[in-house]
Formats: C-alpha cells, sequence, structure tokens
C-alpha cells in the first residue's frame, strides 16, 4: 500500500508537499477504511486551485517510467513550480506490504528524463544511480549480478531495467521488491471532467459501451443505473467492428452517449472501471478525481459505499462535496483537507477528541478543523 509520498517543485508543489496516509488513528468504527494501520479508503477537500488534481498526478508520475501502461503526458506539460528557478522535481514514495517497507526517491529534470533514483527495502540499498555523478547503478539484488550496469544516455529507470533484464532469486527482499513492481503496475487513475482519461493498469484506448458489452455485463449495468434512480432499458447493438450501448425505448432505439446527461455518463464511466475492480480484482490502488462532479449528493454516498467493498483495493477521491463528510461512511483520519502547501486529515486538523456521533460535516462547515 502507498503509505506516503513527498514531492518538490512539481506542478503546484513548491517545498517538500507530504501526503502521509500512515497518521492514523484508533477509531474503532469503520475499520475496513484503515488497513495496517494505512489509510485505505480516503477522500480529499480543498478549495478549487488547491492542487488536488496535482496529487494525482504526482503520485501517477512514477508509472510513466516504471511500466509501460497508458499514461497521459499532457497533464505534466508544465512539470515545474513556475514559482522556481530549480529544474529538478523530487519524488519520495513510501510504500508498506505488510511488516516491510519500500522507499523509492527519485528527481526528473523533466517528465521522461530521470537524474537519480534510489530505492531502500526495509532501509537497506537495493539499487541506485545518481546520472550526474556516474551512468553506473549500483544494485544488490540476488540474481542481477551479471547485469551491465552502465546505462550510458539511456533514460530506462533502473527500477525497469533490472525487472526486465534479470532472473531475481526468491529471497525474501526480491519477494518485496516484486511486490512493490506489482503495485505499481496494478494502479488506476481516472477523471470524469472536460476530459474522460485514465492512467496506469492497461495500454490503449478505451471504450466505455464495447467495454462494458464485451465483459458481458450490459444486463448488470442496466441494474446499476435502475438501482440508483435512472429508469431505463439498455440493449447493445453492432455498428461495424464495434458493439456499443443504446438506450431501447417503445419505438426507436438510440445512441446511449447521445442522450446520456453527464451524470449518467460518468456513471458508465465509473461502472465500467468499477467491474474491472470487483471482478478482476487486480486494482491495487485507485485515484478518481472530482469522483461526482456530476452526481447527486445521495448517488455520490452510494459510490462511495461500493467503493468501499473493494477491500483490496486502496482508494483516494477528490470532490468537493461536504454532504458525504460523515463518520457513517468513512472515519476522520480518512478525509483530508488540501491546502496549496499542506494535506492534513480532520483527525490531525483539531484538538477536539472526535467521537463516532459527532457530526462532522456540521463542525467543517463551522470552521471547527484547521
Amino acid at each position: 500500500m502507498l503509505a506516503k509520498i513527498e514531492v518538490s517543485n512539481f506542478k503546484s508543489f513548491k517545498e517538500n508537499f507530504i501526503f502521509d496516509l500512515s497518521d492514523t488513528n484508533s477509531f474503532s468504527f469503520n475499520p475496513e477504511c484503515v488497513k495496517n494501520k494505512i489509510v485505505n479508503k480516503a477522500i480529499i477537500y480543498g478549495h478549487n486551485g488547491c492542487g488536488k488534481s496535482n496529487l494525482g498526478f504526482a503520485i501517477f508520475d512514477l508509472i510513466s517510467h516504471l511500466t509501460d501502461k497508458q499514461t497521459e503526458p499532457i497533464y505534466y506539460k508544465n512539470y515545474f513550480n513556475a514559482d522556481l528557478d530549480e529544474k529538478v522535481a523530487t519524488f519520495k514514495f513510501t510504500f508498506k506490504f505488510d511488516e516491510n517497507s519500500v522507499e523509492y526517491t527519485y528527481t526528473k529534470r523533466d517528465y521522461q528524463k530521470l537524474k537519480s533514483e534510489e530505492l531502500l527495502i526495509n532501509g537497506n540499498p537495493f539499487a541506485s544511480i545518481d546520472r550526474k555523478k556516474s551512468t553506473i547503478f549500483t544494485t544488490f539484488a540476488k540474481g542481477a549480478e551479471n547485469l551491465n550496469r552502465d546505462m550510458k544516455d539511456s533514460n530506462i529507470s533502473i527500477v525497469n531495467y533490472i525487472v526486465k533484464n534479470s532472473v531475481l532469486e526468491d529471497d525474501n527482499v526480491n519477494q518485496i521488491f516484486k511486490q512493490f513492481i506489482a503495485f505499481v503496475d496494478s494502479m488506476l487513475y481516472f477523471r470524469n471532467l472536460d476530459d474522460r482519461c485514465y492512467m496506469g493498469l492497461e495500454q490503449g484506448v478505451v471504450f466505455i459501451g464495447q467495454d462494458i458489452v464485451e465483459h458481458s455485463n450490459l444486463e448488470d449495468f442496466e441494474k446499476f443505473l435502475n438501482d440508483v434512480g435512472i429508469n431505463c432499458k439498455l440493449v447493445s447493438k453492432k455498428i461495424g467492428d464495434k458493439e456499443d450501448i443504446y438506450f431501447k425505448f417503445k419505438n426507436k432505439e438510440i445512441d446511449f452517449f447521445d442522450i446520456a446527461s453527464s451524470g449518467t455518463r460518468g456513471l458508465a464511466l465509473f461502472y465500467m472501471w468499477y467491474q474491472r475492480l470487483k471482478e478482476e480484482n487486480k486494482v491495487s490502488f485507485l485515484f478518481i478525481d472530482e469522483f461526482d462532479a456530476f452526481y447527486h449528493h445521495a448517488l455520490s454516498r452510494t459510490l462511495i459505499e461500493r467503493l468501499k467493498e473493494l477491500t483490496n483495493t486502496q482508494v483516494i477521491v477528490t470532490t468537493h462535496n461536504t454532504s458525504i463528510i460523515s463518520n457513517d461512511l468513512l472515519r476522520p483520519d480518512c478525509y483530508f483537507l488540501m491546502y496549496p502547501d499542506k494535506i492534513k486529515s480532520l483527525a490531525k486538523s483539531t484538538q477536539k477528541e472526535l467521537r463516532e456521533a459527532y457530526n462532522i460535516e456540521k463542525m467543517y462547515r463551522a470552521g471547527s478543523f484547521e
């Protein structure tokens, strides 16, 4: 699980912005929202422009050089903080797997150009390189002893290089390393605002309607929409080589995406990825930016309840919807308040002891959290 990220000189983040998911409390309610003392389900609030989207981009920066999965380079066009003159961004990720930790620190000269990397497992060096000093990397991975360690002018990550070019021994350290790689390889980001995009998990373009039909989920998708108050009948039609979804009316059938509202189209996107998470159980980490921008507050609550069912997926969503700040859904150490220079959970934003019976939304609106 992702335990912490620290980032400097990246987009809106200037110096050592820290998002710590391991600073949890001992609340007895909603225990499934915290796993191994790390927040497993989180909701982030913040004013427009505080950096919520940039936090997602910071987290998913590492998939650009550690995986071959889908990326969106357009989001990384303005890479450095515009107030700083420094032309190197620094990222430090801490992951926890049971009692084991992986710390991965790297610097970049831009989205595609790594300057340095260091990976520690349980505090011990595993691999490192500082291209400013030398093009030769070091590694203590058993099974990687015969690798050519001179990266020359290659920009490939040494972590990715080790994964693809060595047969690692099956010792404890390498097993932890493989857990880390598998986790990053299974991360997923998506959003449904002016653009619908995703990063991680897969490669290439995904067509929502076609995906739902091909995974035999059309009937269940119809039930899903009806359950949340959108009464409809759906059918699939094949146009050329592509299957798609249509609304079925008494006298005609109309392309789903031609007449569906913004909220209903958003639900189709949510449902497509949700079924992947639920059925295939292969997503390790999910970040949804402005997950309920087009939803009624009751629907937002329903979707959070569904996301809570994904016990093996660490979930972070951003929103402006205060109606879902409730101890009935999550707990105070799983709601985060974000500002341009910091992010803190509700539990760390007040001196008061927050009990299950408290109306934390009312407290938030009253300015009780700082």
